[in-house]
Order: structure tokens, then C-alpha cells, then sequence
């Protein structure tokens, strides 16, 4: 596919897709829950879907009609052994929190994903689940997915997370739900932390001091109302675009701004960048974004910020072949079990249009500016790369051709249109 390329400028506004992670959530939780719960704004992408998928396998009515997703709730008692294996496509937040559901269920189960999927390693939540009392099995008893679960009676644990993920988190966290007396999870750094949230929404109780969250099992949880902000993660490609393309202006409407998202809007202001947040809504965190073309310069990611920004560093690297000096990302070994390996596809395929990257085992060392030009690149099947690399080819006159675009679809369907839109905007 042939990418879009250079543009005069970004000018307009833009309603971005609802955030993925509490799609997802606002899915598992109104299954989990007692009761009706509905869901305003849910993302219709491919990810989510494969929720909604898999837990209409377990047994649970899921309807949408005018916009509105409505979950029938059935409590983790009435969750019903599926009849054929439960299937996550591409989504790892599916596969891993379902995981920590279906380990306090007295059934078997088998749970895969597509090829992508299949080589991410689950051992990471595998491990902890096992400590609580489930059963889990990888295909042909590696940490790869097909994944067998038996699940059962569980028990509380204390546990040290030994990397910085809220997938795993949440999977621990579904686990305690079902769990005997209270389970201690200690964060190495503070990572989203939607799943704590949506348990106090759904009327649960959870203490969290720091980077401690105690939680008690056997609580009822009760069906709520849900209305899922704008995802901050679509969003950071047209902040990273209005910024690197001259003379553009953009507004990106109801962005959620939960704090523990919003490392990349510290990491761009650090630089530099001309963002301004306003309209904020506190009940939902979400703001309007106001972005403008802005001179960037280098600095260091790493530390703790990472977690809080993790899925936007491919298109802050982009930002960083653009600012003058050497920007360096470290601590974010996290990214090589992605959907790909997302510092080697990164650093490769920007490379090819001229960016100045060297790949590290944990983060990039990228030398700017540079200009970049035509190429040939590749997606690598992961819909942040493709998007990264769409933005990329806004910056040169020359052809891009992007191989595998249709993994877009897997986090946002409309991103070739509403980008488009926006460059219109300006004619």
C-alpha cells in the first residue's frame, strides 16, 4: 500500500477511537459483574472484539444496539465451561486477563491466538496463577500459547511483580477476586491502573498505597454504566504528525488523561512541544488536546515514566529522528514482547528511510535530525509500527510503501480516514 505523504499541514479536530484497555475491561468486568452493564463509546476494533468474542464462548449475553454495548452479568459463578477453544486473535490483554478469570473456574479451558500471539510468553502470568492454585499448561508444556487452563479453589499470595505490566497485574487482580483472604501485589513502577479503577466502579474494594494494592477475595461486584474516553495511544500519532508537520493545528476531542497514561505528554513537553489541555473531564479523565507544529529537542526516556508510555515509544522514536540532539530510551525491554519486537521493527524500518537509530537491548539511541525519504517497509503485522511508519511518510515527498497495512485495523479501522481528513482540512 502506498502511504500518504508530505502535506502542507494537519489542521482540524478529531474525535479519536475509545480507549482499548478499558474496552476490554469494561467488557470482562460487566461479565464478571451482577447485573446489566452498559458500555458508551466501545472500540469496534479487532482486539476488543475477540473480548466480546470469547466471552459470549463463556456464556455471557453481549448486545449492542444504537452505539451501546449492553453485558448481561452472570457473576464468575455463572461463567459456563466453553465448548471449543476460546480465541484472543491478536489481543494479548484477552488472552492474559482471561487467563486470571478463568483460573478460579472449577473447568477446563484452552485459550490461543493467532500467530502473532502464539510466540508472546505467558509464563509471566502463568507463574503467578499457579502459586494461587490454577492449573496452566503452555503447548507442549512451553509459556507459548495454546494455553490449558484448569482452573479452582484459589488462594491469596503476596506478589513482587519482576517487571512493570498491567496485564499482568490485572490477570493477578481477576485471580484475588475469586481468591481466598487477600492477595498483596507490590509494582516495581506504577503501570495503568484501569483495572484498580473499574474494581472500585463496579463497587469493589481495593487499598492502594503506592505501589501496594491489597484486595480481598469473593466480593460481589454489581453491572455499572461505562463510558469509554478517547485512547491515548491512537492519539499520540496525530500529536507526533501535527507536530512534525509545519504549520498544522489540531484539537483531539475527550482524549482520556489518566495519569498513568499520560507519559507521552510529559515526555513531548519535555521536547518542546506546543500541547495545551483543556475541557477536562474529571468523572471520565478525559481532556481536548490542543497540538501545534513545534521545534523539538533530545532528552532521556527511561525509568519509570516507561510503563506510562510504553505503547507510544515507536512513535516517539519517530519524534526523536525529528528533534536535535540524541535522544535515548532505555529501561523498555518490555517492547521486544509485543506484537513484534517493537525496538528491532522500530530502528529497522525508520532506518530505511534515513533515520540515524541504533537498537540497544532495552530502548533506541537515535541521532536527529534526519531527514527522512522513500522506502520500502513493512508493518511487521503490529498496528503501532504501521501507523508510526504512516506518520513517518507524511515527512517525505517520495513513495512509501508499506507492506501488511491491515494490521491497522487490529487497534483503529479508520486511521488511513481520519488522517486523510485532517490533511484535507488544510485545502
Amino acid at each position: 500500500m502506498r502511504l500518504m505523504s508530505k502535506s502542507k499541514g494537519l489542521l482540524g479536530e478529531l474525535v479519536v477511537p475509545a480507549d482499548k484497555s478499558i474496552s476490554h475491561r469494561s467488557v470482562m468486568f460487566g461479565a464478571i459483574s451482577h447485573g446489566t452493564t452498559t458500555i458508551h463509546n466501545f472500540l469496534k476494533a479487532e482486539d476488543c472484539l475477540s473480548s466480546v468474542a470469547v466471552f459470549k464462548k463463556l456464556g455471557v449475553s453481549i448486545e449492542e444496539k444504537d452505539e451501546v454495548l449492553t453485558v448481561q452479568g452472570k457473576g464468575f459463578e455463572g461463567l459456563e465451561q466453553p465448548t471449543e477453544i476460546l480465541d484472543a486473535g491478536n489481543s494479548g490483554t484477552t488472552m492474559r486477563l482471561v487467563m486470571g478469570i478463568l483460573a478460579g473456574r472449577p473447568f477446563y479451558s484452552t485459550i490461543q491466538g493467532d500467530s502473532s500471539l502464539n510466540k508472546r510468553p505467558m509464563e509471566r502470568v502463568m507463574g503467578p496463577l499457579r502459586q494461587m492454585g490454577a492449573e496452566l499448561t503452555g503447548n507442549q508444556k512451553t509459556e507459548y500459547p495454546p494455553i490449558t487452563v484448569k482452573g479452582g479453589a484459589l488462594k491469596a499470595i503476596q506478589y513482587q511483580m519482576p517487571i512493570a505490566s498491567a496485564q499482568v497485574k490485572s490477570a493477578i487482580l481477576f485471580a484475588a477476586l475469586q481468591a481466598k483472604g487477600e492477595t498483596t501485589v507490590i509494582e516495581q513502577a506504577c503501570s495503568r491502573n484501569h483495572t484498580e479503577q473499574m474494581i472500585r466502579q463496579f463497587g469493589g474494594e481495593i487499598k492502594v498505597e503506592d505501589k501496594k494494592i491489597q484486595l480481598t477475595g469473593n466480593q460481589k461486584l454489581t453491572g455499572q454504566e461505562i463510558h469509554v474516553p478517547g485512547d491515548i495511544s491512537s492519539a499520540a500519532f496525530f500529536l507526533v504528525a501535527a507536530l512534525l508537520v509545519p504549520e498544522s493545528s489540531l484539537c483531539l476531542r475527550k482524549v482520556g488523561v489518566n495519569p498513568t497514561r499520560t507519559g507521552i505528554l510529559d515526555v513531548l513537553k519535555k521536547m518542546g512541544a506546543k500541547i495545551t489541555q483543556t475541557n477536562e473531564d474529571t468523572q471520565n479523565q478525559a481532556a481536548d488536546l490542543l497540538v501545534e507544529s513545534s521545534t523539538l529537542k533530545a532528552c532521556e526516556i527511561g525509568g519509570e515514566i516507561i510503563p506510562r508510555l510504553i505503547d507510544e515509544l515507536p512513535i516517539l522514536a519517530l519524534a526523536a529522528t525529528q528533534a536535535e540532539g540524541t535522544t535515548i530510551i532505555k529501561d523498555a525491554q518490555e517492547l521486544k514482547v509485543k506484537e513484534t519486537n517493537r525496538i528491532d521493527a522500530t530502528a529497522d524500518e525508520l532506518n530505511k528511510m534515513g533515520a540515524n537509530i541504533e537498537a540497544t537491548e532495552d530502548g533506541m539511541i537515535i541521532h536527529g535530525p534526519t531527514p527522512l525519504h522513500g522506502a520500502a517497509v513493512d508493518s511487521h503485522g503490529d498496528h503501532r509500527i504501521g501507523m508510526m511508519l504512516q506518520i513517518a511518510a507524511l515527512l517525505t515527498n517520495e513513495a512509501v510503501e508499506l507492506t501488511n497495512p491491515e494490521a491497522i485495523n487490529i487497534s483503529y479501522p479508520d486511521f488511513f480516514k481520519d488522517l486523510n481528513q485532517l490533511i484535507k482540512g488544510r485545502i
